[in-house]
């Protein structure tokens, strides 16, 4: 089968791999969509950052070379021994969080912090390939009311929903967001659905800015003038940088509470204006339990995710005009990848309508 194989930074090829066949608790499915996450493009950019490239991951046992791709969505094609409740034909999105079911966390609930965190597509073999071999507890069956264009962008929209859980809206809430990549974005429209009063975008892309309108929110450039007054009760900071930071707290009313998502590295705090304007921080990692959610808004309420999605483009491109494209500028927002050939819904990069 054809997949992209990040072999080190700057060095992602799509090559002919083996497909691997389904062992114990494991599903084979043909891919249909995989989705470029800002992830996957850290990893291809100046990688590795998560990609195991000496000991293998402990629960994938895979290390790279590696198949990159953990936003996707496909069809059962093979089961392996013990599983049940899927066959071949079904419909499903995958949420491609590893977990070992055994440590404090997982025997918490707390799968998406498992002491073995990891992600199939960084830490283990992923979607951008015709095929991908997963373990069965990563599947979802998908209704027939739920497309699988949809599914692809359950990722990212996880991503959103868990961040919006953990904030802890309160009805009328004013809300800002800062930073409108695709998960910025599914903040910003789950911020809305949860009750804020006013939901506040902020981004330096003039593109991405209108986008966030057309969700509902209120946009601009200047995070602390589009939000005026005192400064919003909630805002979410969906960058990673000590700057952008900074600028949400400064957004931030007096008691207020800053949820940082975005991934970067050391940062400093002015902790005396943190603890004087008694303002809290804090985080959000992956999600847990909420694609189920996700399949009822889709199913139940129409709710179009796919809405972040700028272009779909062919595997054999997945270089060229995914990573590269989504590099050279902000005019993508989510790119969508096709392992079965054959561009839809803005491939050449034009906006879907």
């Amino acid at each position: 089968m054809r997949a992209a194989v990040w072999h080190g930074a700057k060095d992602v090829r799509v090559e002919d791999v083996p497909v691997r066949e389904p062992g114990p608790g494991e599903v084979t499915i043909a891919v249909a969509y995989c989705g470029i996450c800002g992830s996957d493009l850290h990893e291809y950019a100046d990688g590795p950052h998560a990609i195991p490239v000496g000991e293998p991951h402990p629960e994938s046992g895979v290390r790279a070379p590696i198949v990159l791709g953990h936003e996707f969505c496909g069809t059962v094609t093979g089961l392996g021994e013990g599983v049940t409740g899927l066959a071949p034909g079904d419909r499903v999105a995958v949420e491609p969080h590893y977990r070992c079911g055994t440590c404090p966390r997982c025997l918490a609930g707390e799968y998406n912090i498992c002491r073995h965190f990891g992600f199939a597509g960084l830490m283990g073999h992923g979607g951008l390939a015709e095929r991908a071999t997963v373990p069965a507890y990563m599947l979802h069956r998908l209704p027939e009311a739920v497309p699988l264009e949809q599914a692809a962008v359950f990722e990212p929209a996880a991503v959103a929903l868990h961040a919006v859980r953990r904030a802890g809206i309160r009805e009328g809430d004013t809300v800002a967001v800062l930073g409108l990549g695709p998960i910025g974005l599914l903040v910003a429209r789950f911020a809305a659905r949860a009750g804020a009063g006013r939901v506040v975008a902020a981004d330096r892309s003039p593109a991405r800015l209108e986008l966030a309108r057309r969700l509902g929110a209120e946009a601009g450039d200047d995070l602390a003038e589009a939000v005026g007054g005192e400064g919003a009760d909630v805002v979410f900071e969906a960058v990673g940088s000590q700057d952008t930071l900074r600028a949400c707290l400064a957004a931030t009313r007096r008691g207020g509470r800053v949820v940082f998502l975005g991934l970067t590295g050391t940062v400093s705090l002015d902790a005396f204006a943190l603890v004087n304007n008694e303002q809290t921080i804090v985080t959000s990692v992956g999600y847990r339990d909420v694609y189920p959610e996700l399949i009822r808004m889709v199913a139940e309420e129409g709710e179009d995710l796919a809405a972040i999605v700028t272009a779909t483009i062919p595997l054999e491109d997945v270089v060229s005009d995914g990573f590269e494209a989504l590099l050279r500028g902000q005019e993508q927002v989510k790119v969508l990848v096709r392992p079965g050939g054959g561009a839809s819904g803005g491939g050449d990069g034009r906006r879907r309508p």
